[in-house]
């Protein structure tokens, strides 16, 4: 995993074919061999009413492409009340439920909080004052469309954090400019370190760093040219290419920088925060591999007034259409798609990169849990229990050794887990081999290691085979101790 001292030699041969030509129900190399086969997914939908999914995505590749953005940071550092601004700028909230969230706020004394309250929908969030669980919202520049995923700052609600961040192309950091501000998000338990990591580590290359509430300081540049500094050098560090990374000084309360260039801020001659948003690279996505869908939320009742459950993610990899049949793993239950929303708008297909929520027939809601992933049945994602990494590992009160205790998250899921073995130490740049069953690994170290799942089998895939299901995180003690990707998954079953 390049940036985190991971090396990865396997590259994408598919990449540059043309999508017409592009395999769909390729098997993953780390399939059991056993897997039962069943008739195509598509059986049952009429050759009349089936839509040539690649076709369509071509043609669609022509309009705005999508990105999902993620907006991290500490606790406090005004996320949602920047993006909540952004949004209102945009014109996706008018005036009048605007006033109407400025009254409702100064009634319980939270006059500030009214932009944050775009994205902070439920009463325990408005009452706290913070983002427990992730918000979406769409929105369009110039030239993209993008799904907003605004991430909890607070550090009880990192497995959200790391839910929404798993679903993300890129990130705005949004970093408190205030005194003493900076320093609280950057020191020792400060978020804005661990959201970084976590936001690298999870597939995010592109960032945007906004230096927030730098109005409090009176717009000072010496107090902008501090916090990049600082945070320029740690975030190269953890594997971000400088080029991939922009810093702009804003005010989410104010409005400066947001949707045009601030006059307030003579000094700071890049664009505004919204033509940066637009110049994000959309990623290449994995069309040609398997479905894959994790599923982050799901509730009984279809879309509009249709019967049946729900479910709602993002498409890691292939696509899906209207009609078509999935399997839930674990479990091995069959569903047909009834209905299909992207992006909150009716379609009859979703592809790879796409946040979906979909109306299932035929299955039952207690066969779908938060993690759990919707496959094509011909190709379904390995369940397993015990498998190898490498990871990187990052700061350490007590190093790893064999059997170490840790929390696994794995897009939407957390589980308990322990190192069982300490394979190898890796070279970070070759990926070579420098020493064999190493007694204990300390902080900087990239290794290969044995990890096996405490309670139960989840679903998994390797790095090679699938870069979204590939990735894992490793916390103990509510700090993140390492990151990395799946090399081998090594038993098979649910």
């Amino acid at each position: 995993m390049e940036g985190l001292g991971l090396s990865n030699n396997n590259n994408n041969n598919n990449n540059n074919k043309p999508l017409s030509k592009l395999s769909v129900t390729s098997t993953p190399v780390s399939t059991p061999p056993d897997t039962p086969r069943s008739a195509s997914p598509l059986a049952k939908v009429p050759t009349s009413k089936r839509v040539n999914v690649l076709e369509e995505y071509e043609k669609r590749s022509g309009e705005k492409p999508k990105l999902n953005l993620v907006i991290i940071g500490h606790v406090d550092a005004g996320k949602s009340t920047l993006m909540g601004h952004v949004l209102y700028s945009l014109g996706h909230v008018n005036d009048r439920v605007m006033k109407k969230y400025e009254r409702d706020a100064q009634k319980v004394g939270k006059g500030s909080f009214a932009f944050a309250w775009v994205l902070d929908e439920t009463g325990e969030e408005r009452d706290r004052g913070i983002t427990m669980d992730i918000a979406m919202n769409s929105f369009e520049t110039n030239h993209r469309s993008f799904t907003l995923l605004d991430a909890p700052g607070h550090r009880d609600f990192i497995p959200n954090m790391i839910s929404g961040t798993a679903q993300a192309d890129a990130a705005i950091l949004v970093v408190d400019a205030s005194t003493g501000g900076f320093e609280s998000g950057f020191i020792a338990n400060g978020q804005t370190k661990e959201h970084a990591i976590l936001a690298r580590s999870l597939g995010v290359q592109q960032m945007i760093i906004a230096v927030n509430k730098l109005d409090m300081m009176n717009w000072d540049q010496d107090r902008y040219n501090e916090i990049i500094e600082k945070l320029g050098n740690f975030l190269t560090q953890a594997g971000f290419r400088k080029s991939n990374l922009s810093y702009i000084p804003v005010s989410g309360l104010t409005g400066e920088n947001l949707i045009k260039k601030s006059e307030l801020v003579p000094w700071y001659q890049g664009p505004c925060l919204i033509d940066l948003i637009d110049g994000f690279e959309p990623p290449v996505r994995q069309l040609d591999k398997p479905l894959r869908i994790g599923v982050t939320d799901f509730f009984k009742g279809g879309i509009g007034s249709s019967s049946g459950v729900s479910a709602g993610g993002t498409i890691d990899a292939g696509h899906v259409q209207v009609g078509e049949q999935l399997m839930v793993v674990p479990g091995g239950e069959m569903g047909i798609v009834k209905a299909l929303q992207v992006s909150d708008e009716s379609s009859n297909w979703g592809a790879a990169g796409d946040s979906v929520l979909m109306t299932l027939s035929g299955l039952d809601i207690m066969n779908l849990s938060s993690g759990c992933v919707l496959c094509n049945p011909l190709s379904p994602v390995p369940v397993t229990s015990t498998f190898t990494a490498q990871i990187v590992v990052f700061d350490l009160k007590v190093p790893i050794t064999n059997g170490y205790p840790v929390i696994l998250h794995h897009q939407s899921l957390d589980e308990p887990a322990s190192i069982i073995k300490l394979e190898c130490i890796l070279d970070k740049s070759t990926g070579e081999i420098i020493k064999r069953n190493p007694r204990h690994l300390s902080k900087g170290m990239t290794a290969k290691v044995k990890i096996q799942l405490t309670n139960r089998p989840i679903p998994l895939e390797s790095f090679k085979d699938n870069k979204q299901l590939g990735r894992i995180m490793l916390r103990k003690g509510g700090e993140t101790v390492a990151a990395g990707v799946v090399d081998e998954i090594l038993t098979f079953g649910s």
